[in-house]
Order: C-alpha cells, then sequence, then structure tokens
C-alpha cells in the first residue's frame, strides 16, 4: 500500500486481536506503519512474541520494543503475584487493570510520533465488548487528546497529532470480522491473560472468554489453542 502522502502511523501494538486489527486499519488508511510494544514484564509475555509477528504481518517500517518494568509498581494481576480471575466478566473494574496503563502507553507513543515526525497515533482501545477497564472509554480519549494537543511542539504549532481509535465502538464479534476482511491472520495474536506453561490459552479468563465470544458471534473459525474450552463471557 503507497502511504498516504508519505504519512505515518505509530500502533501501539501489544500483540492481541485489537492491536493487530487497528494496526490493520491504519496501513489500510494508507499510513506507514511504526509499530511499539511495551515490555513492562507483564505475566503473558508471550504477547511480545505475538506482537512481533504482527508486525512483520503488517509490513512495519520498524517495531521497537521499549522496556518498562511496571512490576515494580504491582497493583495488577498482569504485574504482580495476584491470580488472575477466572470466573467470568463481571460489573467491577478486575484486577487485571494495570493503574494507568493506557495513559502511560500513549505518553510513550505520543513521544515516539512526536520524533518520528508521525501525524497519527492508532490504539485497539474497546469501550463495548471489553473488561470494564476506565482507560478504554471514549472519555479517556477525548481527554488524552486535548492533553497532546497542549503538551507537544507539534499540537502548539498546529500540527496536533491524531489518537486513532477505530475500534472503539465495535462489538469483539466485528473486530473478528475486520480482521478477516482485512486479511490478517488472527492466529497471529494472543489475548491470554493467564497462559499455560506449554503457551496455550487458559480459555478461562476474561480477555479469553472475550475473544472465544467474539470469534462465536461472528460466525468465524477461531484458530486460538485453549487448555480449557471458554465458557460464556
Amino acid at each position: 500500500m503507497v502511504a498516504q502522502n508519505g504519512k505515518f502511523a505509530v500502533v501501539l501494538l501489544s500483540g492481541g486481536l485489537d492491536s493487530m486489527v487497528a494496526g490493520g486499519l491504519a496501513r489500510e488508511a494508507g499510513y506507514r506503519v511504526l509499530a511499539l510494544t511495551i515490555d513492562y514484564n507483564q505475566r503473558h509475555r508471550v504477547e511480545l512474541r505475538a506482537a512481533a509477528k504482527v508486525a512483520t504481518a503488517l509490513n512495519a517500517m520498524s517495531h521497537i520494543v521499549l522496556p518498562l518494568d511496571l512490576t515494580a509498581f504491582g497493583g495488577s494481576a498482569l504485574t504482580a503475584d495476584i491470580e488472575v480471575p477466572k470466573g467470568g466478566v463481571g460489573d467491577e473494574i478486575p484486577v487485571t487493570y494495570v493503574p494507568a496503563r493506557n495513559t502511560i502507553f500513549l505518553s510513550l507513543t505520543l513521544g515516539l510520533a512526536e520524533v518520528a515526525s508521525a501525524s497519527d497515533i492508532y490504539i485497539g482501545v474497546n469501550a463495548l465488548d471489553y473488561s470494564g477497564y476506565p482507560d478504554c472509554r471514549p472519555e479517556f480519549i477525548d481527554a488524552f487528546q486535548k492533553m497532546a494537543t497542549l503538551a507537544t511542539k507539534a499540537g502548539v504549532e498546529g500540527h496536533p497529532i491524531r489518537i486513532n481509535t477505530p475500534l472503539q465502538f465495535m462489538t469483539k464479534a466485528d473486530i473478528v470480522r475486520e480482521a478477516h476482511r482485512l486479511g490478517l491472520d488472527a492466529g497471529l495474536s494472543w489475548s491470554c491473560y493467564d497462559p499455560t506453561p506449554d503457551n496455550k490459552h487458559c480459555g478461562l479468563c476474561d480477555s479469553c472468554r472475550l475473544r472465544s465470544k467474539g470469534f462465536e458471534e461472528a460466525g468465524l473459525p477461531d484458530p486460538t489453542f485453549y487448555a480449557t474450552r471458554p465458557g460464556k463471557a
């Protein structure tokens, strides 16, 4: 795909299905992709390998893996010795929420975007089929966009870096269909918060349940290897 007027987009690439599709949509829009993955010493480190595969599939110009050890803070089942819930998606903010993660990650992404003269950032946040994280809501993204415009040289000079959230109001089934439409191999992506020792999706954490539900509702085959057949989300 020829770049849109030579423009670049930084894609915050976790290795998950949502970030993969966000990257695919950036590429479809004509942007040359710079992929940024944050290695925050997360429990599910297998997603870092998935991110490398996804970056290759997206034909990313470069893929930066930035170390940022959030286990020094803890406070989450993904960064501390806290059990990952396996009982299904509830109404409370789950313990898998990493405090201020998207604020931290988007700030780093914004810095890279400004250095790279990228006009856009793509992030795969979603406010419908998700685990209830506060930093996935449109109100948060709107607030961060305002802050980004105020906080950067690009913004002050009248060229604010745009925060794109193309998956914001999609269901997980919609996202699965988009991956299929874009010709992306969803099997390269990783969702599970608590992988088994042989690197299978556990099938019981919130993320596994939502992933499985998405494929089922989309009517498309699920390429994921689950240790346990996922229950209802």
